[in-house]
């Protein structure tokens, strides 16, 4: 009988796996010598794709920044519609991989699908008549947004103990049943904020192109 064959060691299948290792155990489980028992590989062999560890995380990296949808910028509606389907593609990737945000949060160095993100959004905007310096304010402060609510849930905060708050905290006597809901909370503070944000950029706008 033929020996079962090792599939091939691609960067692809580094990527994936060093990945779904982050996803369930952080970025500390995150080693050469754990990716390499995964993979059924000696550790070497990682070198001959990767140089270093910082270039297999920013890989790992850039891979979710390969799940956000770009689509809605080849031909935007408004810039305020396409700011906002982008907010929930980009917040629902970095919500799949919420161990990587921390990584992701310092900006795109030279990650390629960042790069094309940081490009489209920043386009976008300057199509739509935004000075390139306030395109590039707004573009931060997007970002700023969607990777901060993708950090951690606030909902989940809240210990589910109710005497916790009985005595000292009046105004938080049912913030005991806040994590049972932290998936709608969580998701509603989120499109609150976002159409905020988008409200106020609208009125910034209107102002932009009054004067």
């Amino acid at each position: 009988m033929a020996r079962p064959r090792t599939p091939l060691l691609s960067r692809g299948r580094i990527v994936s796996t060093a990945l779904a290792l982050v996803d369930a155990e952080g970025l500390d489980g995150l080693s050469t010598r754990r990716l390499a028992t995964e993979l059924s590989v000696s550790g070497p062999s990682l070198y001959n794709h990767f140089a270093t560890k910082d270039e297999l995380l920013d890989a790992v990296v850039d891979s979710v920044m390969g799940e956000v949808d770009l689509s809605m910028f080849d031909a935007p509606q408004s810039w305020r519609t396409a700011l906002r389907d982008w907010a929930r593609s980009y917040r629902a990737a970095l919500a799949a991989h919420p161990n990587i945000v921390p990584v992701l949060a310092q900006g795109p160095g030279r990650r390629p699908n960042a790069l094309r993100l940081a490009d489209a959004v920043f386009g976008c905007l300057v199509d739509a008549g935004w000075p390139r310096g306030q395109a590039t304010r707004v573009g931060a402060l997007m970002r700023y947004f969607i990777t901060g609510s993708a950090l951690g849930s606030f909902a989940a905060g809240f210990p589910e103990d109710a005497q916790l708050y009985a005595a000292d905290y009046p105004h938080l006597g049912e913030a005991h049943l806040l994590a049972e809901h932290r998936r709608s909370i969580d998701e509603g503070a989120f499109e609150t904020g976002l159409e905020a944000l988008l409200d106020g950029l609208e009125l910034r706008y209107a102002r932009l192109n009054a004067g």
